[in-house]
């Protein structure tokens, strides 16, 4: 007999259905747990490649532009993306064409996997890759294949392992960095400035669509080879109807990209400063980025001209330049060789650090140390007659001799005696301090002699630009740096009177090309030999120096400062267009008189130690000698005065504090002086034109 089923029957195979259903579901899903986290430690267990990228060192200008970029070790120009980023519409053009689910997927895709497939099982071969950007980066990090199934697997494990470790910012910085564009360049960086000469930071359509479609086939698509430019200009017309179906470009900006010529020329790479930027790099050896106070305008400018200004000169003839800014010491322009890709002339070789002889141009610096110590003032009468100093007897450059000149004409014109009677005045090793004090030793065979101020020693045009920038700062030297933030003070040289006397000199030398005087302080200078052409000189905030003549040091006939530094010097000073700053006006206590106005023993030269000839006043046995305060001393002022005493010499006496006349005619060997705190120079004149000297820090009250 049949057993009748229950009601409950049906309710409960349904519930057992429920509960199998349940703990099948449960499995699977423990089963999927299980896998997700077997993939998840296989994931984490990928050794990676190292993701240290090396790129080219780059050296940049003030603004941050590029002046010269360095390829890596292998000669690959590979260099880092630019700070300020990439063209954003370069960037979503690539990422439309390559791989628009970048922003969602973990490394892979898999509705591009499964789409490929779809695709090769249907036309019997492949269609469309399913690379994501993630893979293309984990290939090019591992330099590995392309087609082969276990690369694509292993690509495909290290993408989903940059995505954990680097994210999505870090993997397309390193795709930026390493995406191939034809033989020895990589990066999107490199390439812009190989085919359009510009950094990748604003990129047009055309051009964005272009760096997209030649990783694909960097060879093969190279629009600087007339047999490939059809297939250059078919990828790049391919991305950008991509980029006009997504969106990213309208008709019109599609159609005007379409219309853009290719480039037809590979490009060099930016190497403004070339000479200074390798001694930078290999200053500092593996600095990705040099940054540097370069003007990029001024010194494209001041390369165009030392190179015009050789062109047409005889062979291997070259020019060296500095541009600086005086107030801080920073380098706006350098120019080490007028040809830097040039052996025959020297290129390689940078001028502005070579030692050569300076000529006539530290006769400015002798003269403002003779002012400061009270020994002469621009309208001091000297002797330009001949003279013997021991066996030497130097002549003027043109051998002529002008008789009873003014220190002001004497500078001028350059002479060569009135400067040295000065200088054997002063003492050559005097002068070799304040040089070095100054910046620009000088290099001598021997203990420095008095030849040393018509150019008997050998300094660097850098240490004579330095030198010039002390006088153009009221005689406080700053040391002249290229990179930012180093600015230094350098000693006094002299003080700001005498600075300003002999700047005040050179400017009313008149300029060459027929411009007008009083602009620049300016002196040029020429070798024995005419081996080199010097040119140096400053306004109210820049100061220039520049040098013509061969590397080798052989003789260039005919080569004058004037002729040919000169008119350089002045072109660069040109190009500051309405920088130009004019020289500054007199300082407070600036003897501004003629001849027969000056104190007795200031208006004519006589050298230490020896008696005017029209003098009524014999000299005192006692030499002359400041007793109070003494050399090096530090002395508190009193209300602003400072006590000082003589002893020795023949009244009245003449003081001077940084060559300016203080107290003139003074009979009693002590006085008080007006002065200021700071350092100083402290100098007397007696009646017989004998003076003394000190160097003193004076004070303030408290």
């Amino acid at each position: 007999m049949a057993r009748r089923r229950s009601p409950a029957d049906p309710q409960r195979r349904s519930g057992r259905r429920l509960i199998a259903a349940a703990c099948a579901l449960g499995l699977l899903a423990g089963a999927g747990d299980a896998g997700r986290a077997a993939l998840s430690r296989w994931i984490d267990a990928t050794e990676l490649p190292p993701l240290a990228v090396a790129t080219g060192t780059e050296v940049l200008a003030r603004d941050g532009s590029l002046l010269r970029a360095f390829p890596v070790e292998n000669g690959l120009w590979r260099l880092a993306t630019p700070a300020q980023g990439v063209d954003p519409g370069f960037l979503r053009m690539l990422v439309g064409w390559e791989d628009r689910r970048f922003a969602d997927h973990d490394g892979i895709d898999p509705r591009a996997i499964a789409r490929a497939g779809w695709q090769a099982l249907r036309h019997g071969r492949v269609v469309s890759g399913s690379s994501t950007l993630s893979m293309q980066t984990a290939r090019l990090l591992e330099r590995g294949p392309t087609g082969d199934w276990r690369a694509k697997l292993r690509q495909a494990r290290v993408a989903m392992a940059l995505e954990r470790r680097l994210g999505k910012e870090g993997i397309l910085g390193l795709y930026l960095r390493l995406a191939p564009y034809g033989g020895n360049t990589e990066g999107v960086r490199a390439a812009s400035l190989m085919w359009f000469g510009k950094e990748p930071t604003r990129l047009t359509p055309a051009e964005s669509a272009l760096l997209v479609a030649l990783p694909q086939a960097p060879e093969a698509r190279r629009p600087d080879l007339p047999a490939r430019r059809t297939a250059a200009e078919a990828a790049r017309n391919r991305v950008i109807a991509r980029a006009e179906a997504l969106g990213l470009l309208s008709a019109e900006a599609a159609a005007t990209a379409r219309a853009m010529p290719l480039p037809d020329r590979r490009r060099a790479f930016p190497a403004l400063a070339p000479l200074l930027a390798d001694r930078l790099r290999r200053a500092h050896p593996g600095a990705p980025r040099i940054e540097t106070t370069l003007d990029p305008a001024l010194q494209r400018q001041a390369e165009r001209l030392a190179a015009r200004a050789v062109a047409g000169q005889p062979a291997q003839v070259s020019a060296a330049l500095i541009l600086a800014d005086h107030e801080t010491g920073e380098i706006l322009a350098h120019v080490g060789a007028a040809q830097f890709t040039d052996p025959r002339a020297g290129g390689y070789i940078d001028m502005t650090q070579a030692l050569r002889s300076p000529g006539s141009t530290l006769k400015p610096l002798v003269y403002a140390l003779g002012f400061d110590d009270g020994l002469i003032h621009p309208e001091t009468l000297i002797e330009d007659r001949p003279a013997a100093f021991g066996r030497w007897q130097p002549e003027n450059f043109d051998r002529r001799f002008r008789g009873t000149v003014t220190i002001r004409q004497a500078l001028v014109e350059s002479l060569n005696i009135p400067v040295v009677r000065v200088a054997e005045a002063l003492g050559p090793a005097r002068i070799a301090a304040a040089l070095r004090r100054a910046g620009a030793p000088v290099t001598t065979q021997g203990p420095p002699g008095l030849a040393v101020v018509l150019g008997g020693g050998g300094v660097s045009l850098e240490g004579l630009v330095q030198a010039y920038g002390a006088l153009a700062r009221g005689g406080r030297a700053a040391a002249l740096h290229v990179r930012p933030g180093e600015m230094r003070e350098l000693a006094s040289v002299a003080g700001p009177v005498a600075a300003w006397y002999a700047g005040s000199i050179l400017a009313q030398h008149a300029p060459p090309g027929g411009r007008a005087a009083g602009r620049v302080a300016w002196k040029t200078g020429t070798s024995y030999g005419h081996r080199d052409a010097l040119a140096l000189g400053y306004d109210g905030r820049f100061v220039a120096g520049v040098w013509l003549g061969r590397p080798d040091g052989t003789p260039v006939p005919g080569a004058f400062g004037g002729d040919l530094a000169a008119p350089l010097l002045f072109d660069l000073f040109d190009a500051l267009g309405t920088r130009a700053t004019p020289l500054p006006p007199p300082p407070p206590g600036a003897l501004t008189v003629p001849n027969a106005a000056l104190p007795p023993a200031l208006r004519r030269f006589q050298p230490r130690g020896t008696t005017r000839p029209a003098d009524p006043v014999a000299p005192q046995a006692e030499p002359l000698a400041i007793l109070f305060p003494p050399d090096g001393a530090e002395v508190e002022l009193t209300q602003g005065r400072l006590v000082v005493r003589v002893r020795g010499g023949a009244g009245p006496y003449t003081w001077l504090l940084d060559g300016r006349p203080v107290a003139v005619g003074s009979p009693d060997p002590a006085t008080q002086l007006p002065a200021a705190p700071g350092w100083a120079t402290l100098s007397v004149i007696d009646a017989t034109g004998r003076s003394a000297r000190s160097g003193l820090r004076l004070i303030g009250p408290g």
